[in-house]
């Protein structure tokens, strides 16, 4: 364990309603679920990892995977009080639910926030129908900014993703679009440039010449755009692609970035408990097995050695506005300091104007933020 900071839970509700053309999760599509018996395996797994971190209180808790919004609220209020009596609840603990901006999730809402949820992730994706189609979304935008206005009624905080750099969208397009999505005054806003991720349907249409991939230069300005765009309206990036007004960001996304521990339970999870990185199994059918064999859905416990920990700490760490301190990540791993990165590398990129080094804080500049990857590349070492 990392002393007594506050832990973070990732639930994973692994069931979709419909297909996705960008996932990899499409396995796992359901028209119905035995509600009673996966709310029983999931409430094991919970004690399971409770057992192994005791002492900890809970700061964040995240139900994420496939349609969590479609879990029963019963099963979202029994989870969040066995989380509670397990670990006991940080006094300002935040409790986030991904959610479909469907009217069928969004009739859930009031009564996923009554069972204790107080901030909702939803997957706008778009504010275009065309481009909701070509995303392979069901909504449309009308049933979309519903779902959203319900949602700010609802919810303390309130989150919503959108996808730019679409095929043909120009920075006039993005620049509107990014308008409208910051009048609606959510405080966080998570924006990500289209990834053709191996093995979807986009994958398969660029292969065949269908769709093309966006010209990096293009990615580039579009970038810069939704970083001066967002700033300007009062949420500036606070990680490479997550902008938040002030005391807003995610924190438990924070967990993961700043290389804190965290519990996952449910099928296909992670988590990092300690120097220890654990994974549940995958398949659902597999996961129910092993919790009926073993009380719980551990797949592998793997140790992770000091040099394992000091680079994922950097590759999570420097994507922060932030940065990262490399003194705290010295004593988390047991490595020196200066063996953390290339020297060589750190002063010739930051004389370029990509990175920052005081003291011992490392962080990467907003040109940096362009050409992350291989900033990454040349640094950890």
């Amino acid at each position: 364990m990392t002393g007594h900071s506050p832990l973070a839970l990732y639930i994973h509700w692994p069931f979709c309603v419909s297909k996705c053309p960008y996932c990899d999760f499409n396995s796992h599509v359901r028209e119905s679920v035995d509600q009673e018996q996966w709310r029983t395996a999931l409430l094991a797994d919970l004690a399971h990892e409770a057992a192994l971190t005791s002492g900890r209180r809970l700061g964040s808790i995240f139900f994420g995977g496939g349609t969590p919004s479609l879990m029963p609220p019963e099963t979202v209020a029994a989870l969040l009080d066995a989380a509670e009596r397990h670990w006991g609840f940080a006094d300002d603990i935040e409790i986030t639910l991904e959610a479909n901006p469907s009217s069928v999730e969004a009739a859930r809402f009031a009564d996923i926030a009554a069972a204790g949820v107080n901030r909702v992730s939803l997957g706008l994706q778009a504010l275009d129908d065309e481009a909701l189609h070509f995303l392979g979304r069901a909504h449309d935008v009308d049933e979309g900014l519903a779902a959203l206005d319900t949602a700010q009624r609802v919810f303390d905080r309130v989150s919503f993703d959108l996808i730019y750099a679409r095929p043909g969208q120009t920075l006039d397009d993005w620049h509107a679009e990014l308008a409208r999505a910051l009048s609606f005054g959510t405080s966080h806003l998570s924006l990500y440039q289209l990834t053709i991720e191996p093995g979807t349907r986009f994958a398969t249409l660029v292969a065949q010449g269908k769709l093309p991939e966006v010209d990096p230069d293009h990615g580039a300005d579009l970038f810069e755009q939704t970083r001066a765009q967002t700033a300007e309206a009062g949420l500036p990036a606070y990680e490479i692609s997550n902008h938040a007004r002030t005391g807003q960001e995610s924190r438990h996304n924070l967990t993961y970035w700043r290389y804190g521990d965290y519990v996952g339970i449910g099928p296909g999870a992670h988590g990092r408990r300690g120097a220890l990185a654990t994974f549940r199994r995958k398949k659902p059918e597999n996961w129910l097995t092993a919790i009926d064999r073993n009380t719980h859905g551990i797949e592998s416990e793997t140790p992770l050695d000091p040099r394992d920990r000091a680079r994922e700490a950097l590759l999570m760490g420097l994507r922060l506005a932030e940065g990262v301190d490399l003194e705290r990540i010295a004593a988390m791993s047991g490595l020196a300091a200066d063996a953390l990165t290339d020297a060589d590398a750190v002063a010739r990129l930051a004389r370029q104007g990509l990175l920052q080094r005081t003291d011992s804080r490392l962080g990467v500049n907003d040109a940096g933020m362009l050409v992350l990857d291989r900033i990454l590349a040349e640094i950890v070492v």
